[in-house]
């Protein structure tokens, strides 16, 4: 997950590929990273997100699609969210 996680690719998928039912890989993943593994995708997408932004100096609507949200106002409100502040705020 950690390679591959700006790509949509669903749980089911992960699950898969890990040899496990999707029951057991998010049970897995919780014990493991103590956070469900669509937490754990959108919290590092975000990370990631505020690093282009305030380092990079790269505009929200440059890099939502490719942090692998799919549409802005999704990552506006989970940004806001998680941060406290808009993205828009820090460009």
């Amino acid at each position: 997950m950690q390679k591959n996680d700006k790509f949509n690719v669903n749980l089911e998928r992960f699950a898969f590929l890990t040899g496990r039912s999707l029951s057991a890989f998010k049970r897995d993943f919780k014990k493991i990273f103590n956070e469900t593994p669509n937490r754990w995708l959108i919290k590092r997408r975000l990370q990631e997100a505020l690093f282009l932004i305030k380092e990079k100096k790269q505009r929200p609507t440059d890099i939502y699609i490719d942090l692998g949200f799919e549409d802005l106002s999704h990552f506006s409100f989970a940004f806001k969210k998680e941060f406290g502040i808009s993205a828009s705020s820090l460009s």
